[in-house]
């Protein structure tokens, strides 16, 4: 009897030290799922930065529709020139999880961005129209990932 006694005891033990270190672990995970108020600050000065140069979308299209390829090339070197950095900061103030996302569709659109430049330089009127259209589905995919707590 006394030694079935030991061994529930033995079990409990094993039981609560068990639960009691998960617990901190579980904590430590629901804390780090918040973005802080210093990183959501650079988030949205950041983020503001990448709206500006997405609101100059329509201005781009209309450029590409006009194959003026000087003023496409102005506008890309010009306003949209800070976006690759704007996005670089945002992607560093998210959660983890959520950064490997983030960087992805961060190339995409600077790759898309370079090509639309390319194609601009090279005055080739069909690889600039698919290419503007990569730049403009890059800037909506990348403003998902930005917090719409930084978007207010």
């Amino acid at each position: 009897m006394l030694s079935a006694l030991r061994r529930l005891a033995s079990f409990c033990l094993c039981a609560c030290l068990c639960l009691g270190l998960a617990a901190p672990a579980n904590a430590a995970k629901s804390i780090n799922r918040t973005i802080s108020p210093d990183d959501m600050e650079v988030i949205r000065r950041n983020a503001e930065g990448f709206k500006n140069a997405q609101e100059r979308l329509p201005d781009l299209a209309k450029l590409v529709n006009k194959r003026d390829w000087t003023f496409t090339r102005n506008l890309i070197h010009g306003p949209m020139q800070e976006v690759g950095r704007e996005m670089s900061y945002i992607n560093q103030r998210l959660l983890k999880d959520d950064r490997s996302e983030a960087n992805k569709l961060a190339t995409t659109l600077k790759e898309a961005l370079a090509d639309l430049d390319e194609s601009a330089r090279l005055q080739d009127g069909a690889k600039l129209q698919k290419s503007y259209t990569s730049v403009a589905t890059g800037f909506a995919n990348y403003a998902r990932v930005i917090p719409e707590q930084a978007l207010n």
